[in-house]
């Protein structure tokens, strides 16, 4: 194992050093904190020993600075004026060990070798993690055409850094289950993903979810709460729906990212957090810096690294792949086979919803199968998704003939599947008989011939 020592105390460096030559490992020194931060973005180290009190960059900054560098780093703090709220804010900051000096070199040689054994299983047990997802991707991701390729190839990307990441899309295009696997195939796996929709709440009730509060801040606090971030702590946060968080609470967010710390509402009070941020928007955030309603300092922090996903009907390939994986997930361990003329309907829709959607649509197909699997009058989406195969007039989409051929198609689907029994077709259709009567009069659809 590489060991970086920082620490002007060359009386203690010097014999420690040796101990932990003999121990087998490799060691750098240096004499304060520029210089150790000079030396972990220059090369590769498993451990960093670090005295608290150093000229230049102090040990407790410095823990911050390295963990933000290389958050699979081990950093053991050394000091020699030791309490034990400064003991707790260096394990909350993100340091594996407190040793107080003077120490004896055998129990310092111990704790290292320790962390080193943990460090080596994590980092194996990650490559297995990695060549599991070879063969079997990450769930959710499921895809066989060239843009979930390239998806694929950006989350891979993305997890060899601790960069924050913007991740761009329509709704419904599965952002989180993205920012799922960028954190799963980071080195923070092991640590907490938790997510939160900036847009789901009221901009107070948000902060207090994303900083946290302290008994009383307000009228309805009534007990401390430990807000996102610091539940986070060593692992991602997942901020979907960014777009929609207020301006107030983007300066905050924007203190959180440049500070690495977090202030809970009705305190003063900073504390440490060890987090990376991967956001979500389904708007170009470029339009709202313009408008102002985006900070622009912001904007750059959350977009160092940008995933776009693409639109469903960007990848109509996937379509039926995708089919069968919802149909494994809502079929309580049944196998459902579609038939040709059920995949040909969710192929040619334009998916407005997009993967949301389909799993929707499926979901309702599965909980009216019969035992002949998913047949095409099973499939039953929102007239809002027009086939991708419609009629044009000078290229303008005609609705009125997207709107009634889709009618057409369940009702002829539906007669025949009840063998021209208006009756029972009718019920398939959750209309009335009459009604039933009129629309086929109205569509043109000739009982006798379905």
């Amino acid at each position: 194992m590489r060991i970086l020592i920082a620490d002007d105390e060359t009386t203690i460096t010097a014999t420690l050093e040796d101990d932990l030559r003999d121990a087998g490992h490799e060691v750098v020194t240096v004499r304060d904190g520029e210089s150790a931060l000079t030396a972990l973005k220059q090369s590769r180290f498993d451990v960093l020993l670090s005295d608290i009190a150093m000229p230049k960059l102090k040990g407790d900054e410095l823990l911050v600075r390295a963990k933000a560098h290389d958050p699979s780093l081990i950093v053991v703090l050394m000091t020699g004026f030791g309490t034990i709220e400064s003991a707790v804010n260096a394990m909350k900051a993100g340091a594996a060990d407190y040793i107080l000096k003077p120490f004896r070199n055998e129990s310092v040689v111990s704790t290292v070798s320790r962390f080193a054994e943990v460090k080596a299983l994590r980092e194996e047990n990650l490559e297995l993690r990695h060549k599991l997802e070879e063969v079997a991707p990450p769930q959710g991701l499921v895809g066989i055409g060239p843009a979930m390729a390239e998806v694929r190839r950006m989350i891979e990307a993305c997890s060899r850094t601790d960069a924050s990441v913007l991740i761009t899309g329509e709704t419904g295009c599965g952002k989180e289950v993205v920012a799922r696997a960028v954190h799963s195939g980071s080195a923070r796996a092991t640590g907490p993903f938790v997510a939160i929709s900036c847009g789901a709440m009221a901009p107070t009730l948000l902060e207090s979810e994303l900083f946290g509060h302290e008994k009383g801040a307000f009228t309805d606090a009534k007990d401390r709460k430990i807000g996102r971030f610091e539940r986070a702590h060593l692992g991602t946060v997942f901020l979907d729906d960014i777009d929609d968080m207020p301006l107030e609470t983007q300066v905050k967010l924007l203190r959180v990212l440049q500070e690495r710390e977090v202030e809970r509402v009705g305190s003063s009070k900073s504390i440490k957090v060890d987090i990376r941020v991967v956001s979500a928007t389904k708007v170009d955030l470029r339009d709202l810096v313009k408008s102002g309603k985006f900070r622009q300092d912001l904007y750059f922090r959350i977009n160092v690294v940008n995933l776009r996903l693409p639109a469903l009907r960007e990848r109509r390939e996937d379509i039926a792949p995708l089919a069968k994986h919802f149909a494994r997930i809502h079929g309580d361990g049944r196998v459902y086979s579609f038939e040709p003329g059920a995949l040909e309907i969710l192929r040619e829709r334009l998916w407005p919803g997009n993967v949301r959607e389909l799993e929707h649509a499926v979901e309702r197909a599965i909980a009216l199968a019969g035992p002949d699997g998913v047949m095409r009058s099973d499939i039953l989406v929102d007239e809002a998704g027009a086939s991708s195969s419609a009629q044009t007039n000078n290229g303008v989409i005609d609705l009125d003939a997207i709107l009634a051929n889709t009618e057409r198609t369940f009702i002829v689907d539906a007669l025949r599947a009840s063998e021209g029994r208006r009756t029972e077709a009718a019920s398939r259709l959750s209309m009335s008989r009459k009604a039933l009567w009129a629309r086929c009069r109205r569509l043109g659809i000739d009982v006798d011939d379905t």
